[in-house]
């Protein structure tokens, strides 16, 4: 999966860079169409922005496994506010693993930083990786929620039934302001439960649109709010038919809201 090696989430996408604004209306919004009307309905369920925003700040531990027996074990914080963003990791096998020892990156609302066992490094295409990483894994913590920000479009699919459940099928994408390709999100919103069991997704940043990935999550509440703890994926085609290779697994475990953390735990 070397698409990622800038990522140790999976990046999983991200076209998480597209996507920053977290300034979401109180409001039902005037829904562009059914299908965004479904999304809005599943973020009820889980839980909206004002509710997570509510929290002030996570602070959480991400587990990054792929089928080679690498692994990225990080210490996470973030405050809502701003989207201010910190990780702590060791070891770290993906991500920066020329490096021995600790390394931590973060975004303190201006700049995007990264040291190596207390150390500021100032490399460019070091800071390149952290300023990726950074807002993609709060973007993949808070996607749910952000799916209703600005400069998004709602495609109704098909209905679909898998593994016995009825999904309705919905495709999110980003409008282009630059002309470059953006992230595509395809979710299967189970129609009993109203969460997204599993979804097909893009890496504009990497180049990988005509093949997908699919993930599948599992839920946890957590003081109230519906978390996709428990996340696998691997490459999959738009019907939903996987590939062969093993599963790359993601963990988020140990997740507290409310650490009183300030901007200040974010500044190198």
């Amino acid at each position: 999966m070397k698409v990622f090696s800038y990522c140790p989430i999976i990046l999983l996408s991200l076209c998480l860079l597209s996507c920053n604004s977290s300034q979401i209306s109180t409001n039902a919004p005037e829904f562009q169409n059914n299908a965004q009307k479904i999304v809005y309905g599943m973020m009820q369920t889980v839980g909206d922005y004002n509710k997570l925003a509510a929290k002030k700040d996570v602070v959480y531990t991400y587990t990054y496994q792929t089928p080679d027996g690498k692994k990225d074990v990080s210490t996470e914080k973030y405050i809502f506010d701003g989207e201010l963003s910190y990780g702590k990791y060791n070891p770290h096998q993906r991500t920066f693993a020329d490096l021995e020892g600790t390394i931590e990156q973060g975004y303190d609302g201006h700049q995007y930083w990264l040291k190596h066992n207390g150390k500021v490094l100032n490399d460019a295409d070091r800071l390149k990786r952290v300023a990726f990483n950074r807002p993609t894994n709060f973007y993949w913590f808070a996607m749910w929620q952000k799916l209703m920000d600005p400069n998004l479009t709602y495609e109704y699919i098909n209905e679909a039934t898998v593994d016995g459940s009825k999904y309705d099928i919905i495709k999110v994408s980003f409008k282009s302001m630059d002309g470059k390709p953006k992230d595509i999100y395809q979710l299967y919103i189970n129609k009993a439960t109203s969460l997204v069991d599993q979804f097909l997704f893009t890496v504009a940043d990497f180049g990988v649109m005509d093949e997908p990935f699919l993930m599948k999550v599992t839920h946890e509440n957590v003081d109230g709010i519906l978390i996709p703890t428990k996340r696998m994926y691997k490459k999959s085609t738009w019907d939903g038919n996987v590939s062969d290779d093993p599963w790359i697994t993601v963990n988020w475990t140990n997740i507290k809201f409310d650490n009183k953390l300030s901007p200040s735990d974010f500044s190198k």
